[in-house]
C-alpha cells in the first residue's frame, strides 16, 4: 500500500543566529514521525529554508511548531537581507510526495493557514494551489511590497490578508505575515554531455525549457532580437511543458550540463525530460551520458522512469520494485558520476531507513518467519499465515506471467502478461502488508487488556476500546479473504492462457489461494464471536463466507485448466 508522505519547505526570516535556527529546527523535529532532510542557512539573504517530511498530520503538525517559534525568536522589525520577505515565516509549502494529491495539500495549506492566524494571530495568505482567488496563485502578488508595504495592506480590501485581517498592530510588525501554500514537487536534475562547451549546452536548455529562447530577425542566432508591440521579447517556446533550464561548465566534472528544474511533473515526467534533451543534443551533435539528481526524488518519479525503458525494450513490468529501479538508474546513467544510493536519495526508501528498527514479518527470512511462528508467542498466527499463502499465490501467477512475457516466439503478446504481472505485483504487496497488519490487530486487543479498569469510567472506555480493537481484527482478516480472492483472475488468465510449462506454477498458486481465504475467514469467525455487536458480526462472516464460496469455485476451475493441460503433455 502506497504510503501518504508530504514534504514541507518552509523558509524563516534568519540565517545568520544558529541558536535561532536550531531552536525553530528543534521544534519541527519534536513531532514524532517527521524526518529533517535539510537546512540551508543563508547570511546574505539573512534567511534559511528547511525541508522535512512524514505523514501529512504530522508534517503539519511540525509545521506549525515551527512558525510559532520562529514567530517567539524572530523580531521582523529588526530584519534586513538580501531575499523578499514578508514575515518571520515567510513561505510555507505544502507538497504532495506519495499517496496524497496537491488538492488534498492545498486543503492541509488552508487549514494551516487558518490555525496560525487564530492560534497565533500572526496574519497568513494562502498561495499556488490553495490560493483563494487565481492572482494569488503568484507568490509575488502576495508578498508585493513585501514586509515594508504591510501597514497599508492590512484591512484593505484586495491586499488584505485570507486570515487574520485586521488594522497594522504590534503584533503584526513583530511577526509579520506568512504566506502557506501547496505546490507540486520540484526535481533538480542536471544531465551530463559529452562536450564543454557552455554555449551549446545553453543551446540544449533554450531548446527544451518551456520559456524557450528569445526569436531573431531571419531566424539567425547574430539576429536582431524580435520584440511584440509592448516592447517586450518575443519568445520561441521550447518543448518541455513545467521546466527551467540552463547550460553550464562543471569544473569538477569537466563537463558541461543542462541544469534543469522540473516544475510540473505531471506536464513533464523526469524520463520525458531525459529523451527530450537526448533528441535536442543528437540534433547537435552530443550525446547525454548520464544524469545526476539534486537533492531527493520521489519514488514515482525513478519509478516510472523505470517503467518507461522497461516498456521501450517490451520487457515485463510486473517485476519487483528494485529492479524498476534499477533500469531507471542503468537506463539514465543515474550512477555516471557517483553511486545513486536508492536509500539516500528517493525520500520514501530514506524513510523507510528511519523505520528499520521496526521488525517487521516480511522482513524475515523464511526461516526466521516459520521459527517465529513456531515460538511460544500467539502472533504471527493463522491470519498471518493466510495472509502471506495468498501473497505466495499472486507471486505464484506474477511468476508465471513474466515466464510468457518473455517466451520465445510470443514477442507480441509482452503487453498481455506485463499487464497480468503487473496486477499481480500489486495483489502481492497488498497482501504482504497484511501479513504485519494482522498481527497488529491482535497487539490492539492485547493492549486493551491491559488499560486500568477500575472505575465505571474506565470499564467503560476499556470496553470501548475492546469492541473496537475486535472489529479491526474482524476486517483486517477479511480484506485477506478478499485479496486473495481477487488472485484467482490472475491465476486464470495465465493457466489458460500462459507459458504451458508453468501451469502447474499455476495449479499451486490456486492451492495456496483457496487455503488463505480459508484460512483468513476462520480468523474472521473466530474474532466475531467476540463482537457485541452481533449484527455486525452476522454480517461480517456472511461476507467471508460469500468469497469463501466463489473461491472454491475459482479454485476448481483454475484446476481444470492445469489438469487439462498436464494431461495433454
Amino acid at each position: 500500500m502506497e504510503k501518504r508522505i508530504i514534504e514541507c519547505v518552509p523558509n524563516f526570516s534568519e540565517g545568520r543566529d544558529m541558536n535561532v535556527i536550531n531552536s525553530i529546527t528543534g521544534a519541527i523535529e519534536s513531532v514524532e514521525g517527521v524526518k529533517l532532510l535539510d537546512v540551508d542557512p543563508g547570511v546574505a539573504t539573512n534567511r534559511t529554508v528547511v525541508t522535512f517530511v512524514g505523514s501529512p498530520e504530522a508534517v503539519v503538525e511540525a509545521a506549525f511548531r515551527g512558525v510559532r517559534r520562529a514567530a517567539e525568536l524572530i523580531d521582523m522589525r529588526h530584519h534586513h537581507g538580501a531575499h523578499p520577505r514578508m514575515g518571520a515565516t515567510d513561505v510555507c509549502p505544502l507538497i504532495p510526495v506519495s499517496g496524497v494529491t496537491l488538492e488534498e495539500c492545498a486543503e492541509l495549506s488552508r487549514k494551516l493557514a487558518e490555525r496560525i492566524s487564530s492560534e497565533l494571530n500572526i496574519p497568513t495568505y494562502c498561495y499556488e494551489a490553495a490560493a483563494f482567488v487565481p492572482e494569488r496563485k503568484n507568490l509575488a502578488v502576495c508578498r508585493a511590497g513585501e514586509y515594508e508595504a504591510l501597514p497599508e495592506k492590512m484591512n484593505h480590501p484586495g491586499k488584505a490578508p485570507d486570515f487574520g485581517d485586521r488594522p497594522y498592530d504590534e503584533d503584526v510588525a513583530r511577526t509579520g505575515a506568512t504566506t502557506v501554500g501547496a505546490r507540486d514537487f520540484l526535481i533538480a536534475v542536471n544531465f551530463n554531455l559529452n562536450t564543454t562547451s557552455t554555449r551549446r549546452a545553453n543551446a540544449i536548455a533554450f531548446d527544451v525549457r518551456e520559456k524557450g529562447r528569445p526569436a531573431r530577425e531571419g531566424g539567425k542566432l547574430t539576429g536582431k532580437p524580435l520584440k511584440d508591440e509592448n516592447g517586450k521579447p518575443v519568445m520561441i517556446p521550447g518543448t518541455l511543458k513545467g521546466t527551467k533550464a540552463i547550460g553550464w561548465y562543471i569544473d569538477e566534472y569537466g563537463i558541461a550540463q543542462v541544469s534543469m528544474n522540473i516544475t510540473d511533473t505531471n506536464a513533464t515526467p523526469l524520463h520525458v525530460a531525459f529523451d527530450e534533451v537526448c533528441r535536442a543534443a543528437a540534433a547537435r551533435g552530443i550525446r547525454v551520458t548520464g544524469t545526476e539528481i539534486v537533492g531527493l526524488v520521489p519514488k514515482k518519479a525513478i519509478v516510472e522512469a523505470g517503467k518507461h525503458f522497461l516498456r521501450k525494450q517490451q520487457r515485463s513490468l510486473g517485476i519487483p520494485e528494485r529492479e524498476i529501479v534499477r533500469m531507471a538508474v542503468k537506463s539514465m546513467g543515474l550512477d555516471e558520476l557517483k553511486p545513486f544510493e536508492a536509500s539516500e536519495k528517493i525520500i520514501e526508501y530514506l524513510l523507510e531507513a528511519e523505520e528499520a528498527g521496526q521488525k517487521k514479518l516480511v522482513d524475515m527470512t523464511c526461516l526466521g518467519f516459520a521459527e517465529e511462528t513456531a515460538s511460544e508467542s500467539p502472533a504471527p498466527g493463522g491470519g498471518s499465515i493466510s495472509a502471506y499463502m495468498g501473497a505466495l499465490a499472486a507471486a505464484l501467477g506474477t511468476m508465471v506471467a513474466n515466464l510468457s512475457s518473455h517466451k520465445a516466439g510470443w514477442d507480441e503478446r509482452w503487453e498481455e502478461f506485463s499487464d497480468l504481472a503487473e496486477k499481480g505485483q500489486a495483489l502481492m504487496e497488498r497482501l504482504l502488508h497484511l501479513v504485519d497488519e494482522d498481527t497488529e490487530a491482535f497487539n490492539r486487543i492485547m493492549a486493551v487488556f491491559a488499560m486500568p479498569k477500575g472505575t465505571d469510567e474506565e470499564k467503560q472506555a476499556r470496553a470501548e476500546a475492546l469492541e473496537a480493537a475486535t472489529l479491526y481484527a474482524c476486517e483486517v482478516p477479511l480484506k485477506t479473504v478478499h485479496a486473495a480472492l481477487e488472485t484467482f483472475g490472475l491465476l486464470e488468465a495465465v493457466a489458460s492462457q500462459g507459458n504451458p510449462a508453468s501451469v502447474s506454477d499455476a495449479g499451486v498458486g490456486a492451492l495456496a489461494a483457496r487455503a488463505a481465504v480459508r484460512g483468513a475467514l476462520l480468523n474472521v469467525r473466530i474474532n466475531a464471536a467476540g463482537l457485541r455487536d452481533k449484527e455486525r458480526a452476522r454480517k461480517l462472516v456472511a461476507e467471508g463466507q460469500f468469497a469463501a464460496d466463489a473461491a472454491r469455485e475459482a479454485e476448481e476451475k483454475v484446476l481444470e485448466i492445469v489438469d487439462s493441460k498436464i494431461e495433454a503433455v
